[in-house]
């Protein structure tokens, strides 16, 4: 009896803080792992196990997403979904990933920056807005909009973290034949 190899893919779910990445994310991992052994790296619990300080500068940032990128491919050729919320806006991060990925998803959450600092839920906005925070990726420090995201979702279409996660396993699910 032979057994079919799992399809790697990774999953890059890209927006700037709170735009709900890690909820989206931790949604999406429940829905895939019926299908495959499916894997979440999230870009702050990343960062915490590299011991990676810093104030974060673009070029920080773009070493960092390499990083994450690199390790999802590892796993990812071992044939687990990997999905990475990761904030790494920047264009040379989305071209470097479709490089060197073929089995690649990018999801980009883009909620408007209003309802970004409603949400706040490390207080980065608040702080910013303070004059205490520099270097906010979307606010002081430029980040790139993805040009050519495979599904982007704004507030304008009112879904909750559940029903995008359900539109980004649908696709995943029927753009690699993934099977129960």
């Amino acid at each position: 009896m032979s057994k079919t190899k799992n399809v790697g893919v990774v999953i890059w779910v890209t927006g700037l803080s709170a735009s709900g990445k890690t909820t989206v994310s931790k949604h999406l991992v429940g829905m895939l792992t019926d299908h495959q052994p499916t894997i979440l790296l999230d870009g702050d619990e990343l960062r915490g196990a590299l011991s990676v300080v810093g104030n974060y500068s673009r070029e920080q940032r773009v070493e960092l997403a390499k990083n994450y990128f690199k390790l999802a491919k590892l796993l990812s050729n071992q044939g687990f979904i990997v999905v990475v919320a990761a904030l790494a806006m920047f264009k040379e991060i989305y071209a470097w990933n479709r490089e060197n990925q073929e089995n690649y998803v990018e999801i980009f959450l883009n909620p408007p920056v209003d309802e970004l600092f409603k949400r706040d839920p490390k207080g980065l906005y608040a702080r910013f807005r303070d004059g205490i925070e520099t270097n906010v990726a979307g606010l002081d420090l430029k980040v790139d909009i993805p040009d050519d995201p495979d599904l982007i979702f704004s507030n304008d279409q009112n879904l909750i973290a559940e029903e995008i996660a359900l539109r980004v396993s649908e696709t995943v699910i029927a753009k690699y034949q993934l099977k129960r």
